[in-house]
């Protein structure tokens, strides 16, 4: 008997404003506190939520002129894509972002930054253009209720919509089904330096 198909949450995703970058931020902050990947680069369990705010704020400034970031009604679920042809960062977000990254973590910034570097080097360019989940978070108190899943696939929508493919990293293995459930499928994997956790690599072709 063949299971049946699966059917995200349907969620209405409204672009953000550079007005909603730290509220963004900081549901990104709280998502992502005990994420396998991002709480090994982040090893200070009391200055963590802090950290990943700042980080995530680089970020998230970033994209939103891109029209690339997305949450679900009361920013209960938050996800962040760079378009084919962007940049992540442009040079004056990077400067910021390596600023930032010394003055909090001091000689940790390196661990980060060879994080960084490991995702750069493994991302597939030479697959083409495609759009890039940079991140995906739903709010704690929100959790359970499909609603990061239910933003992603309205995401995938307008991206099937222009027949364009999709490129994300899992950083938490629970999360790989859920990918694989919208269409992604795994393309590699890679550790991050240090004997750091590893991260799976995930593709969905054009719809």
């Amino acid at each position: 008997m063949s299971a049946e198909p699966y059917v995200p949450a349907t969620v209405e995703a409204r672009a953000v404003a550079a007005a909603d970058r730290d509220p963004v931020a900081d549901v990104l902050a709280r998502a992502f506190y005990d994420d396998p990947a991002w709480s090994w680069a982040f090893p200070e369990d009391e200055n963590r939520l802090e950290q990943h705010r700042a980080l995530w704020g680089v970020l998230v400034g970033a994209a939103i002129p891109h029209g690339s970031v997305w949450q679900a009604p009361g920013c209960a679920a938050v996800s962040v894509w760079i378009p084919p042809g962007k940049p992540e960062l442009g040079p004056e977000d990077e400067d910021r972002l390596v600023a930032i990254l010394e003055d909090m973590l001091g000689e940790g910034a390196q661990r980060v930054f060879g994080v960084f570097e490991a995702f750069e080097d493994a991302h597939p360019h030479e697959r083409g253009p495609h759009h890039y989940l940079s991140l995906l978070g739903t709010r704690p108190d929100e959790a359970g209720k499909g609603l990061g899943m239910g933003l992603l696939a309205a995401n995938l929508a307008r991206i099937d919509a222009a027949g364009e493919a999709a490129y994300l990293e899992s950083t938490n293995p629970a999360n790989d089904r859920r990918y694989q459930r919208l269409g992604f499928a795994k393309c590699g994997e890679f550790a991050l330096p240090e004997d750091g956790p590893r991260v799976t690599q995930m593709w969905r072709d054009p719809r």
